[in-house]
């Protein structure tokens, strides 16, 4: 079990954000009922979750659910990366010690490895659930045809299956609809998805024709290469129309975004990022909205000549959401 929110760490912890500003993001995320934190080895090369650690110390851990990934380089050497099973178990120890905790809720591919045997990963990953060091694992944008062999290469050896994918799904991004959804729902896989509101760009605070703000996603380092296929005039220009419908409906248009995301039946959980605590209480307004079906086809008419819908394609470098 999940909540219908989970709180992200991409990009903000340990980089865009001070730790008591990140520190009081966690406490806004647990009052609002936010129990799912997601963070990877990966950010901020460890220490976004050592700030998710001193965040969250204190809470029982029992009442939360800390998520983390393995697959990107954390260090020079060619075994410091990848789904073999010395990174595994090696990224899988050092972000336990990192997080203070004996074991993750969920431990994911944070994407396919095409030079390590799939046997092999999946192998480690049943090694660490056996151990008590993981309790279930997932992974994080697997084509349909790389999860499916997944679940039959567990099936065939006994290994734990995946339950989770963690793929990139929003109004602006819907790649998932075509293969991956059908195949998850047939073998009882949720979706916990990133970037549902196109790494802000669905606020509908970046206008067209103007320059994106200062110390914004779209001028940051790390997440700017990302946010660029969502930054033309054309898409800017779409969204502020399914801005204006939100609105009159009475709705804000990130509430909005994260509501129709939950609305498919197969998403588990919509992971939100932020670096200032209201953006969590107005982001959780999204549990209270009803997307009737005219109002969900209205504000997909309004981006749908934008929205990316083609099945073959997937995130890559320098993407690591």
């Amino acid at each position: 079990m999940v909540s219908a929110l989970a709180y992200g760490n991409w990009i903000t912890h340990g980089g865009q954000v001070e730790e008591d500003a990140a520190k009081e993001c966690v406490r806004t995320a647990l009052d609002c009922g936010i129990t799912t934190f997601d963070t990877a080895d990966v950010y901020a090369q460890g220490a976004a979750e050592e700030v998710l650690a001193r965040a969250l110390k204190g809470v029982r851990r029992d009442t939360i659910e800390i998520f983390t990934k393995v697959y990107w380089p954390t260090g020079p050497n060619p075994n410091n990366r990848g789904l073999s099973r010395k990174h595994i178990v090696e990224s899988c120890n050092s972000s336990l010690q990192r997080l203070g905790t004996d074991h993750v809720d969920m431990l994911q591919a944070h994407r396919f490895d095409y030079e390590t045997p799939i046997e092999e990963t999946l192998r480690a990953f049943d090694d660490l659930v056996r151990q008590g060091k993981v309790h279930y694992i997932g992974v994080s944008e697997w084509t349909a045809g790389q999860i499916s062999d997944a679940l039959q290469v567990a099936d065939e050896m006994g290994f734990d299956r995946i339950v989770s994918n963690q793929p990139q799904y929003s109004l602006l991004w819907r790649v998932i609809e075509a293969e991956v959804v059908p195949l998850c729902e047939e073998h009882g896989i949720g979706q916990i998805v990133w970037s549902p509101l196109a790494q802000g760009v669905l606020t509908a605070k970046y206008l067209p024709h103007t320059p994106a703000p200062e110390r914004s996603r779209a001028t940051s380092s790390e997440g700017g290469g990302f946010i660029q296929r969502f930054m033309g005039d054309d898409v800017l220009e779409a969204v502020q129309e399914f801005a204006r419908l939100a609105r009159e409906a009475g709705y804000s248009p990130a509430a909005t975004a994260l509501a129709w995301v939950l609305d498919n039946p197969n998403v588990s959980s919509a992971i939100i990022g932020a670096t200032r605590p209201e953006q969590i209480t107005e982001n959780v307004k999204a549990l209270d909205i009803s997307v009737e079906p005219e109002f969900k086809t209205a504000i997909e008419e309004a981006l749908g000549s934008v929205a990316v819908s083609d099945p073959t394609l997937t995130t890559s470098p320098p993407s690591r959401s």
